[in-house]
């Protein structure tokens, strides 16, 4: 009789070792959205700015009169042409979005930076960080 059950015991270990995990995990890191906005091009061109632009810089473009609008964007156009011919290709626009993404993201690094060093000595203790992030809780 317990041999049988020992059997048993044996035979459910196996399969419950053997079984693939049901919970299914993410391996592929993905990258951070363009922009938060919703991409609708038929309500607005909100999700094109921020891509382009940066959320920051569309910010103040927001703020502008159409005319200082289109001198400031040629003046970023002309940034963008990188071979200087007079006209931005698929690869020159995919270049300047990466850029200003990552210019973005360097920005909220040193923002987020100094929010953390609270004796501003260039360095972020551990103490530094824990009350920063966590100490509304302590």
């Amino acid at each position: 009789m317990v041999f049988p059950r020992l059997l048993l015991c044996l035979g459910v270990w196996a399969l419950c070792g053997s079984a693939k995990p049901t919970e299914r995990k993410e391996r592929v890191v993905r990258e951070a959205p363009l922009s938060a906005r919703e991409h609708d091009d038929a309500q607005s061109f909100d999700y094109d700015h921020d891509a382009f632009l940066g959320a920051e810089e569309a910010k103040s473009f927001d703020q502008l009169t159409p005319e200082e609008s289109k001198e400031r964007l040629g003046k970023i156009v002309g940034k963008i042409d990188e071979d200087g011919d007079g006209f931005v290709t698929v690869e020159e626009l995919k270049a300047w979005i990466k850029f200003a993404q990552k210019r973005w993201i360097y920005e909220d690094v040193e923002r987020q930076w100094k929010g953390h060093d609270l004796n501003e000595d260039g360095l972020v203790s551990w103490e530094e960080y824990k009350n920063a992030t966590y100490g509304y809780i302590l």
